[in-house]
């Protein structure tokens, strides 16, 4: 699990901070416009959403751990590439291109994940893998704002881009598919989680394959709640060093300090949600909740704003925490409705979704900036989104899982 948390930090370092380069004078030192600044942005999600099922086929038949250190080696360099090109268009498709090579990432790591837990610890390790979302942004938000303000914004992407490389080499030396290959498990424990793992399969309805899952009650319900989850996860993620700025008028370093908050809150809350979704095996009632929450939040941020700087953000903080809580459950739905031989793919189908819902949440919320001069219209869309994403949720219908058969292996 750390090797996993790590990896998918680094992937969110080198997704997230390109907020912070836009926060820094991107634009007008490429001399390019607040809206093509705001395209560059949201063409990374264009290149993740492509290749998310192909990649989830790979991990599945071939090897997640080779996948992921490629997307390491990938992402890393093309992320290092963002602070050396100096041409609209080449920048344009280097972004695009870091978005194909980090799409690998998370499915690989959500089917990896299947291979080594129990539904009754599943929601856990996904909090763990999702963690490295909001710590991720919690440590950048504090460090890279100074690292700007130290060095330029051009070399900031280069010293948070290379060390995904140096990364994939300690990886590949540390991660294993399954359980079977890893040296330090013993064989008793190894027999144990692979049988408990297969009388899970067995009561999961077959699905022969994914236009099978299709037409499982709930999977194109789950993609619809999920691009609208991103679209206002996304918008939130990329322009919130922005939108501070503009209202607080704050240096870079201080605006750093200030986007950090919100992730500290979800940090608290995705462990917190994870535990007690686990203890109940109760996925829907953690989700939906949250959501609703923040796009409430959110909203109220958006109508205080005009009022006082500290009461919007204070609702920001709130809205930041909530809008993460609920990734351990929501992501622990799949595997329990469906079986290994396609769960890969609809989680893959799920995230390509999300990141259409990144593509447009990040697209719009910077183009609202432009247009209007100020944050308040990118609260109120990103309001509305995670809004429908939690009302959605509370249509889907899922049975509650069975208690396993086998005692847990890990509390």
């Amino acid at each position: 699990m750390p090797a996993v948390f790590i990896t998918y930090s680094l992937a969110y370092l080198d997704r997230a901070n390109y907020g912070f380069g836009a926060a820094a004078g991107l634009a007008p030192t490429l001399n390019i416009s607040n809206a093509r600044s705001a395209f560059l942005g949201s063409l990374f999600f264009l290149g993740y959403f492509l290749f998310q099922i192909p990649a989830a086929n790979y991990a599945r038949r071939k090897s997640a751990t080779w996948l992921v250190f490629y997307s390491l080696i990938g992402f890393g360099s093309l992320a290092a590439l963002t602070g050396v090109i100096r041409v609209f268009w080449l920048l344009a498709l280097c972004r695009m291109l870091l978005g194909v090579a980090q799409s690998a990432v998370f499915p690989g790591m959500l089917i990896l994940l299947t291979h080594w837990f129990t539904r009754a610890e599943r929601s856990r390790a996904n909090a763990i893998l999702i963690l490295g979302n909001p710590v991720t942004v919690l440590w950048m938000s504090a460090v890279t704002g100074f690292l700007i303000k130290a060095v330029g914004w051009q070399m900031m992407f280069i010293l948070e881009g290379l060390p995904a490389v140096l990364w994939a080499v300690a990886w590949v030396l540390v991660a294993r598919d399954r359980p079977s290959q890893a040296p330090w498990l013993s064989k008793d424990c190894c027999d144990q989680l692979t049988r408990e793992l297969e009388l899970e399969q067995t009561t999961i309805p077959a699905r022969a394959d994914l236009s099978a899952a299709l037409r499982a009650p709930g999977v194109v319900l789950l993609c619809v709640q999920f691009f609208f989850w991103s679209v206002g996860v996304y918008g939130f993620v990329i322009w919130l060093p922005t939108m501070i700025r503009a209202g607080s008028s704050r240096g870079i370093g201080a605006v750093g300090l200030l986007s950090a908050v919100p992730f500290l809150l979800a940090v608290i809350l995705m462990l917190c949600v994870a535990h007690f979704s686990d203890r109940a095996l109760n996925r829907k009632r953690y989700v939906g909740p949250f959501l609703v929450a923040s796009g409430i939040a959110l909203f109220t941020s958006y109508a205080t704003a005009g009022h006082s700087f500290w009461l919007a953000y204070a609702f920001l903080i709130v809205a930041g925490g909530a809008m993460y809580a609920p990734y351990g459950p929501f992501f622990s739905i799949v595997p329990e409705i469906l079986p290994s031989n396609v769960s890969g793919q609809v989680f893959a189908l799920i995230n390509s979704c999300g990141a259409l819902g990144g593509f447009v949440g990040t697209w719009l919320v910077g183009m609202l900036q432009a247009l209007t001069g100020n944050s308040r219209a990118g609260f109120l869309f990103m309001s509305m989104s995670l809004t429908v994403a939690g009302a959605i949720i509370f249509f889907l219908r899922t049975a509650k899982p069975e208690k396993p058969l086998m005692k847990p292996l890990r509390a």
